[in-house]
């Protein structure tokens, strides 16, 4: 048993299953699941400054609201009578969307004419009776209306020194370090959103007082961090977090300058822990039946976790180089890999087989990994 459960599959690093286009259709040809169609937002008058931060929120949850109401739709196909999508999903979405094009219209209304922008109107959706990709709210803000005051002005965006001197990374801090240095941008973006929607806010000294200062002390922290993880396995290296953690403004807008997230890595000598680091290479499901048009959002979500599976096992592959002995790979993550594997291709079975064939997908066979070494 357990010799069969470890045979090398044809492998592929990861899972790729799209469940609409070729390949996967939906078990009735017939059976075509419709998809709601909305009228867009389009006639959105200059937004303040103060405003685009929540106007373009809004905008973004009238397609949250859309893709909610297809995937409604989707998982419930035969349930009710005729009119269950226009009273269980169509009503309800009619609701949602007039009270965020409400929600629009008042954010602008804070600090400038507060526009009608016809959410009743705007607010009913139909169906595409014969399915297709559901029309898309275009979230683009438009900017506020010039010669209205300083506020009105480009916003200032924050400008970083890159930290660019990094030494070769032992692998054992790989992971670490490029986590610290993308949480470096995630500073950078809160601090340019912070600055959108605090226009007005303050004295002169607001940006350097509420949102440099704080920001320079976070960028220091998260140097130092990175420093301290390389020094659990090489020499401690100084990366120069005062001179680097101190950032300026652009004036006149424009886009931050992004840290670099690329990690270089150790040389192959002098340590075993810093050889390329081994990833899991295992076998794909791409034996799935036409799947019933209820199964299809549980299937797709379980081909999703394979996917995950697999970049959870490289993850603790990378983080935990160096750990046990020949065998470590082997029992603590390529073992549970296998279960989990078998688990979720029996689950894509169970979800097919409630309301069609059950296919036998080969769970035994396909659910061990190998390693890229």
């Amino acid at each position: 048993m357990n010799a069969r459960r470890w045979q090398i599959g044809a492998g592929v690093a990861g899972v790729a299953v799209v469940l609409t286009g070729v390949g996967l259709g939906v078990a009735s040809a017939a059976e075509t699941v419709p998809t709601v169609n909305c009228p867009q937002v389009n006639k959105l008058p200059a937004v303040p400054a103060q405003a685009q931060a929540e106007v373009k929120q809004n905008l973004e949850l009238l397609n949250t609201q859309i893709r909610e109401a297809n995937n409604r739709i989707a998982s419930t196909v035969g349930q009710g009578g005729p009119n269950f999508i226009q009273n269980a999903i169509l009503g309800p979405l009619k609701d949602k969307r007039f009270a965020t094009i409400n929600r629009i219209e008042t954010a602008i209304g804070r600090n400038a004419a507060k526009p009608n922008l016809n959410a009743e109107g705007l607010s009913g959706c139909s169906l595409n009776q014969n399915g297709g990709s559901s029309a898309q709210q275009p979230v683009a803000v438009p900017g506020p209306a010039a010669g209205g005051g300083g506020q009105n002005a480009a916003l200032p965006t924050v400008n970083c020194p890159q930290l660019t001197n990094l030494p070769a990374v032992p692998a054992q801090a790989q992971a670490e370090v490029k986590r610290n240095l993308e949480l470096l941008n995630t500073q950078i973006r809160e601090a340019n959103s912070r600055i959108a929607s605090t226009v007005g806010q303050g004295g002169p000294n607001f940006i350097q007082n509420a949102i440099l200062g704080p920001l320079k002390d976070k960028r220091f922290a998260t140097i130092n961090r990175i420093e301290t993880a390389i020094g659990r396995n090489a020499a401690k290296p100084n990366l120069n977090a005062e001179g680097l953690s101190g950032c300026s403004l652009n004036q006149n807008g424009g886009s931050s300058a992004q840290q670099p997230v690329d990690v270089p890595a150790a040389g192959n000598g002098g340590n075993g822990g810093n050889v390329a680091v081994a990833t899991v290479k295992c076998p794909a499901v791409n034996n799935l039946p036409a799947i019933p048009a209820q199964a299809q959002a549980e299937v797709q979500r379980n081909l999703e976790l394979l996917n995950t599976q697999i970049r959870e096992a490289n993850n603790r592959i990378a983080s935990t180089v160096g750990q046990g002995g020949p065998n470590f790979i082997q029992n603590a993550i390529l073992g549970p890999l296998a279960d989990k594997r078998f688990a979720t291709i029996n689950r894509i079975e169970t979800a097919i087989g409630r309301n069609a064939a059950k296919p036998n997908l080969n769970a035994e066979g396909l659910a061990p990994c190998t390693l890229n070494s």
